[in-house]
């Protein structure tokens, strides 16, 4: 289906938020157990910027249809979408079905502008209203898939049941088990010849929402508050306009995302989208919670998914599937950056991990007065001790870039023979995590962590013990939420200076924006976008 394909009534449509590149509705579901509270919904929904509003009966406690309904309808200052949820659809319905089709009838004779009527009763229902239904309103016949996410062909040939029903526009949600399942939906929904709407349920099913824009599905739902859906994985309408620029996704718009497990907390989609729209690029940056990095690659192979960031536990899989690597992360084993070639659509790799935290542990350094040895490197970490924790993707990145700055080298790993395989390639020594307890040969040493222990959700952890951080002139932890990690406390109050995560991911941020959009990063806009989000 062609974007301009879509029927769409231009009345149907908010324009507040600029220019439209896409003519997909934002749906805010309201489930309140009252009228007054849904009607309340409805003001919030269209002061968020909702195209119009999916009135849930099912959710309305001690429910009179006609005059619910009449009230709901006529006092909405938004287009109305009623559903009538069953039990056996994943609703809150467990009536009589007769009664529950009445109401939607009514809905429609009331002014609805569009109901929802579920593929197994659809025949049903459009023989009890014998062609009789009002000019205005529209029929959504949907199905909802709990379980999974069938093929594309499978897909495709339920959206030819469902059309065959009479419906004015099909809708098809799936549940995604692995991120690639949306591929599936997607290549329905491009090649669509009706109105169509299509969503994947559930965290893996996010990107759906957010392209529904790009691959022309009549709808996309956003919640109104985080955490009240209607169905798992709906972000929330704000996020679909401020973080995901949803009006400006067009089909042409190139996908960018960061590829990690877990991705939830990751605020790197913050700070690219808002710089993507400070430079006027027609780009949009999701994150991607990805099981298998190779079949995501081989799935999204179109030239408009164009380029990834890289982040635990991913950063050593991305690698084997570039094309073409750069020497710095050819030299690392593990990628950070990955650009598909407009050209002839290979993949190449890049390491900027190590750039962005040695500078920043260097200007750690320099604040303490330590600014450089006299041996002609001019860094701080030169001849130093500098302990890294972590064998993984970031910490070859970071030992790699100790290396390069003079320092000795001390890889931490909780597997040794891991620990002792990055050592070597540095020139370094290995030692286990559970040895950094009585690790001290020297005062004054540098320490960084690279490993997941301390990230959201379990922020009560730490690598080392408390009473070993003293030994350490400066520690850096990698992880950025929580900004101050339990390793980053006790490093300050055992009297070392400390470095956040925030400021690799700031540098990393910088070079990444400019290599998507090949236009220079707004560095303060994106310091700024990650202090409003953390």
């Amino acid at each position: 289906m062609t974007l301009s394909s879509i029927p769409l009534a231009t009345s149907d449509l908010q324009i507040s938020h600029g220019a439209r590149k896409n003519s997909t509705l934002i749906c805010a579901p309201v489930m309140g157990e009252s009228v007054d509270q849904m009607l309340r919904q409805v003001e919030q929904a269209k002061e968020l910027g909702a195209d119009l509003v999916e009135i849930r009966l099912d959710y309305i406690k001690n429910f009179s249809p006609r005059q619910d309904l009449e009230t709901l309808i006529k006092r909405s200052p938004l287009p109305t979408l009623v559903t009538f949820r069953p039990k056996w659809e994943g609703g809150e319905y467990e009536g009589d079905e007769n009664k529950r089709q009445e109401a939607l009838i009514l809905a429609m004779e009331l002014g609805a502008d569009y109901i929802d009527v579920e593929l197994k009763v659809a025949n049903d229902f459009y023989s009890s209203i014998q062609g009789k239904k009002p000019e205005k309103v529209k029929i959504i016949v949907s199905s909802h898939n709990y379980e999974n996410t069938p093929s594309a062909e499978e897909i495709g040939n339920l959206v030819a049941t469902i059309q065959a029903t009479g419906a004015d526009i099909v809708k098809v949600a799936t549940t995604a088990l692995d991120i690639t399942d949306n591929a599936s939906i997607f290549q329905v929904l491009a090649r669509s010849q009706v109105p169509m709407i299509g969503l994947l349920m559930g965290e893996k099913g996010l990107i759906s929402r957010v392209l529904s824009a790009k691959y022309g599905s009549y709808v996309t739902f956003g919640t109104l508050d985080a955490g009240e859906v209607s169905a798992p994985g709906q972000p929330t309408v704000t996020d679909l306009l401020e973080l995901y620029n949803f009006r400006q996704i067009g089909a042409d718009t190139k996908v960018h995302g960061v590829i990690g497990n877990p991705i939830g907390h990751s605020k790197s989609p913050h700070l690219y989208n808002a710089a993507f729209k400070a430079n006027n690029f027609n780009g949009i940056y999701l994150p991607l919670l990805v099981d298998s990095v190779a079949n995501f690659i081989n799935t999204y192979n179109s030239p408009d998914w164009v380029g990834y960031s890289y982040t635990i536990p991913h950063k050593e899989a991305g690698f084997k599937c570039c094309d073409e690597i750069d020497p710095n992360a050819l030299a690392i084993g593990a990628i950070s950056c990955m650009i598909r070639n407009p050209i002839d659509g290979k993949l190449k790799g890049y390491n900027v991990d190590y750039l962005g935290a040695i500078a920043a542990i260097e200007e750690g350094l320099r604040g303490l007065g330590l600014n450089g040895s006299s041996n002609g490197s001019g860094s701080p970490l030169a001849g130093r001790l500098f302990v890294v924790m972590g064998a993984g993707g970031a910490g070859k990145a970071l030992a790699y870039g100790g290396k390069q700055k003079g320092a000795r080298v001390v890889v931490a790993n909780r597997s040794f023979d891991k620990a002792k395989i990055l050592a070597d390639k540095v020139g370094g020594e290995a030692i286990t995590l559970a040895e950094l307890a009585n690790f001290h040969p020297e005062d004054g040493m540098v320490l960084a962590n690279t490993t997941s222990v301390g990230m959201k959700p379990r922020t009560d952890q730490t690598a080392i013990p408390k009473e070993a951080l003293k030994n350490y002139c400066l520690v850096f932890d990698a992880i950025y939420t929580p900004k101050w990690t339990r390793l980053l406390t006790e490093a300050q109050e055992s009297g070392a200076a400390v470095v956040f995560g925030t400021e690799m991911f700031l540098n990393q941020a910088f070079v990444q924006v400019e290599k998507f959009s090949g236009i220079p990063a707004n560095k303060q806009l994106i310091r700024d976008t990650l202090a409003r989000n953390t």
